[in-house]
């Protein structure tokens, strides 16, 4: 355990350096902040031109721009977990270094994705500052739920982490596919996820492939920690207890914790018999 932890933490800090050491700090602030809230305000105007205005204190509102917000970690995460496999073999070269290391390569993949959730977190408070205090979503930090906003955001995390780690053991046997393959993983969740409209809105399947995905109770958590006396009726989750969406996060995280170790074995032996851990494609 202390060797793991070591592994994590040291993981943690290299990712951050990866991620930030591309400029100074001021520049990298503004651009932690000027990124989210680009993000939110391309999702205000198409508000605007679909509906013809925007009504900011609506409850309808208020679940597209909370959705989107938390959104985030989604793409910054599964990204991020599954180009670790990429960048340490394609662009560094240093895969075959760090796996014959004696620490363990999936830990390391763990706290490497720390960093990743570090500057989602960033983006994710920016977005939902600018959503308050310059859009009027009525979120009060006073009549917010704070065990479920905590308890849900480290359980979603986990289980994000978690199928990251699992597509970054289909990575071990893929090229420069990695990108396609969480982009499209993370369209899928987009779309049948409930993010920017109910997923009642879906045909049968559709919801029932949306039900199937813990990702959908996980950003109903949040809306409802962030607004507890305002929820969308017609989502199909609004009538679910806490108690119920925490269960369903938690076994989801635990089911998916395991799956994540047995794709991760089973790409890391089939790179290892085929002769791929440490071969570079040229992209």
């Amino acid at each position: 355990m202390k060797e793991n932890l070591r592994t994590l933490l040291g993981a943690g800090w290299l990712g951050w350096q990866m991620e930030a050491n591309w400029t100074d700090p001021f520049l990298f602030m503004i651009y932690s902040v000027a990124k989210p809230v680009s993000a939110a305000l391309i999702l205000v105007f198409m508000y605007i031109v679909i509906l013809g205005g925007v009504a900011t204190e609506s409850t309808a509102f208020a679940y597209i721009f909370l959705g989107n917000a938390f959104f985030i970690y989604v793409g910054q995460v599964l990204f991020g977990v599954t180009w670790v496999i990429h960048e340490d073999r394609e662009h560094f070269q240093t895969l075959k270094l760090i796996y014959i290391s004696p620490i363990s390569f999936y830990y390391y993949i763990i706290g490497r994705a720390g960093s990743k959730i570090l500057i989602a977190t960033v983006a994710v408070v920016v977005t939902l500052l600018f959503g308050i205090f310059i859009l009027g979503i009525p979120v009060d930090a006073f009549t917010m739920d704070w065990a479920l906003l905590v308890l849900c955001l480290t359980v979603g995390m986990a289980c994000l982490v978690s199928i990251g780690i699992a597509l970054a053991g289909i990575t071990f046997m893929t090229a420069k596919h990695s990108g396609g393959i969480n982009e499209g993983i993370a369209g899928l969740f987009y779309v049948f996820c409930g993010v920017v409209f109910p997923i009642t809105q879906l045909p049968a399947w559709g919801q029932s492939l949306g039900y199937a995905i813990p990702v959908t109770y996980w950003l109903e958590a949040m809306r409802k920690a962030l607004l507890p006396a305002q929820q969308l009726e017609g989502t199909g989750l609004h009538g679910i207890e806490n108690f119920w969406l925490v269960a369903l996060l938690a076994v989801s995280a635990l089911f998916f914790y395991f799956l994540s170790i047995l794709i991760f074995r089973l790409g890391d032996y089939l790179a290892r018999r085929a002769g791929k851990i440490d071969m570079t494609t040229a992209y």
